[in-house]
């Protein structure tokens, strides 16, 4: 079992709290937790990443080739039954649409194949109009938290140390 992070923790990172000009022990932590075998993303997230021709972009790029998984035979059958359970539960038709063409419904069923936790900063929702993660996760079964929950749980520490030179 490992963290499976949702494009929306890198984003948010890189445009808030933890920009790559003021906290680098951040991503730092993300190398070092992968490389411990805690968490990845998959290769949706990963390709939506390096479509932004920026610092982010080049961050994914530089990651090896497992950081971001590619899918599976495994992740293929899990995905057949994400989307069973997603076209049953009274969503607007767009919204199904929607959810079935983006990296949300591939982290679901991997995170459901891996047994994973899923992170990610959405939070459940009433709406038929747009899935939310939260929310089939929820129905499946699959373990979700916030990347703040993880990195509590994690320990991370992101401790100032001396002024490289």
């Amino acid at each position: 079992m490992a963290y499976l992070l949702d494009a929306n923790v890198f984003i948010q990172a890189k445009n808030l709290q933890y920009g790559f000009d003021f906290c680098p022990a951040f991503w730092s932590w993300l190398d070092q937790a992968y490389d411990a075998g805690r968490l990845c993303s998959i290769r949706q997230v990963g390709d939506e990443l390096t479509g932004g021709g920026d610092e982010l972009a080049e961050w994914a790029l530089g990651r090896e080739d497992g950081f971001f998984l590619a899918p599976d035979a495994a992740v293929l059958t899990a995905a057949q039954h994400v989307s069973a359970w997603v076209v049953q539960q009274g969503y607007e038709p767009a919204a199904v649409n929607t959810f079935m063409q983006v990296a949300d419904f591939w982290l679901v069923a991997t995170a459901l194949t891996g047994h994973h936790t899923l992170v990610t900063h959405e939070v459940a929702s009433a709406s038929v109009k747009k899935i939310k993660i939260p929310n089939v996760c929820i129905g499946l079964g699959v373990d979700f938290m916030s990347p703040y929950q993880m990195l509590r749980r994690e320990q991370a520490r992101f401790v100032l140390g001396p002024t490289p030179t």
